[in-house]
């Protein structure tokens, strides 16, 4: 089940690499960072964000650019985080709706429901942690940073499969959990980032545009030739939609379900979602990063290959225009951020896993303890990706938001933890046979 492991070593180095040049960029010159990130690629009234929002967060010498009463800018930040980004969780939203649609999903039946606890208490945790800490420090603090209670939920899931791996070896049940529990968790953060960090005022009326475009594409591309092939072994109907028209109706799709996103104030990335479920799919998956994953052909696994490559680039883009924030801004939420991952997940995951395990009899996998659940946990604490990106709409540009980007950044020190909490709870390492 270890697929990909290019694709994890990929995205590791670039998007490292993307966070470390803007880390370095913003400590050097915090403005002319600022003014890369927030670069205006176009001036227009259909998409983009909205122009009084750019204007801030472009910030000094926004007034020279002639936006000719244009009332949105596609700037470069716009494009990364709101349009490309769509890509990053669609990948995301396959993996989470394989494992729960098709027969041998990993979250299907009594094999999901001990990660789907420890998956509860990996986010019940963080929330408790970061709301309560808040609220002991006051009530000026816990205002500031109330509606960063989900930064610390997040799993990073690549980061955390690749420290997995070393922590526990290739082939312990351990890394399996923590792969279920990851995909688990993603779930859940498009869920929060759906309801609770819309982007503008809400009109749900637009969002009447996406569910259009996912069953419109689903009847006529996917349904309509299964339909007509009924009883024909050769599926030539099938097979044309296949052959000739490929992604491209599920693209055209995609594009007015991220624009109904947009204009209906929910956070555009997400738009792809809808359309996700609409393309053909494979009758089983083997799982996240298994080998045998490569070799399915079905039109879901084909745009996810497809995807692999420019989603790693564009993760460089999404590391280079987020991580820009200068240390001086190190602050009561980078604590908050730290304490809800490096404390909250791993006790959350530890108490939630055990109750499932055993009050409720639902048992580990074979080969698992129990203290392996709270090593586990501190894998699953590196929140890097899905965590800055939160941080980067749960608040507005200022130094709330960069403090907690730096919590986010910081969470890598969840790998180290790992490490040491592996030795000292003596986790046997197995490898692959």
């Amino acid at each position: 089940m270890y697929r990909v492991w290019n694709f994890v070593l990929n995205y590791s180095i670039l998007l490292i690499l993307g966070a470390l040049i803007a880390l370095v960029w913003a400590n050097i010159d915090m403005e002319g960072y600022h003014h890369f990130a927030e670069t205006p690629l176009w001036f227009n009234d259909i998409v983009g964000a909205k122009y009084d929002h750019w204007f801030h967060a472009y910030g000094h010498g926004a007034e020279k650019y002639d936006h000719g009463g244009a009332e949105r800018v596609l700037s470069l930040h716009y494009l990364v985080n709101d349009l490309l980004m769509a890509f990053f969780f669609a990948i995301a939203a396959k993996e989470v709706w394989e494992a729960i649609i098709l027969k041998n999903g990993a979250l299907r039946g009594k094999k999901a429901a001990t990660p789907l606890f420890a998956t509860a208490g990996g986010m019940i945790g963080p929330i408790a942690i970061y709301l309560g800490l808040a609220f002991f420090l006051g009530s000026d603090v816990y205002d500031a940073v109330a509606r960063g209670w989900a930064i610390p939920t997040a799993t990073d899931i690549a980061f955390s499969y690749l420290v997995g791996r070393i922590v526990f070896g290739a082939g312990h049940p351990a890394v399996r959990f923590l792969l279920l529990l990851a995909i688990a968790d993603d779930a859940a953060g498009l869920i929060i980032l759906a309801i609770f960090y819309p982007e503008g005022d809400l009109a749900p009326i637009w969002l009447l545009l996406s569910v259009f475009s996912a069953v419109g594409v689903f009847v006529l591309f996917n349904w309509l030739p299964r339909r007509m092939d009924r009883g024909n072994q050769v599926r030539p109907n099938s097979t044309w939609v296949r052959n000739k028209l490929s992604f491209w109706p599920y693209l055209f799709a995609g594009a007015l379900s991220w624009y109904g996103f947009q204009e209906s104030g929910l956070h555009p990335a997400l738009g792809l979602l809808p359309i996700v479920p609409t393309l053909p799919h494979a009758d089983r998956a083997f799982g996240i990063f298994a080998e045998a994953e490569q070799y399915l052909t079905d039109l879901l696994n084909h745009s996810e290959h497809l995807l692999k490559h420019p989603v790693e680039v564009i993760l460089f883009f999404f590391g280079l225009m987020n991580a820009g924030v200068a240390f001086s801004s190190i602050s009561e939420p980078t604590w908050l951020v730290l304490a809800g991952l490096l404390i909250g997940k791993p006790l959350g995951v530890l108490a939630m896993g055990y109750l499932a395990a055993y009050p409720l009899k639902l048992g580990l996998p074979v080969g698992m303890k129990s203290s392996d659940l709270f090593v586990i946990g501190c894998v699953a604490a590196i929140g890097f990706t899905v965590s800055l990106f939160i941080a980067s709409v749960a608040f507005p540009v200022g130094a709330v938001q960069d403090a907690a980007k730096m919590g986010a950044l910081l969470s890598f020190f969840a790998a180290i933890m790992a490490i040491v909490a592996g030795k000292i709870l003596k986790v046997e390492k197995q490898e692959l046979s």
